[in-house]
């Protein structure tokens, strides 16, 4: 069993590589992305390298554009939050 502390480690990592996966499957930049998103430039920055996690704002928006990408944002939400479903 894993303890809060290592399953928050394990959510960020999880959602870092969303993030990441997402913005290149958009073909944007971590600026376009950040605007899309309306965030900071250096916020994107920070979920990449697991410095942060996306606020629930934020992580609306994520789906929205998991949604938006139809067959392949259901993937990458499989991917990386399946089997937590």
């Amino acid at each position: 069993m894993l303890h809060s502390k290592s399953l928050l480690v394990a959510k960020q990592s999880k959602i870092s590589k969303l993030v990441r996966d997402l913005r290149q499957e958009l073909n944007l930049s971590q600026s376009r992305f950040a605007a899309e998103l309306n965030v900071a430039f250096t916020t994107i920055k920070r979920w990449q390298n697991r410095r942060a996690a996306p606020s629930s704002l934020a992580m609306e928006r994520i789906s929205i554009l998991l949604n938006e990408l139809g067959d392949r944002g259901k993937i990458l939400e499989t991917t990386y939050f399946g089997e937590e479903e």
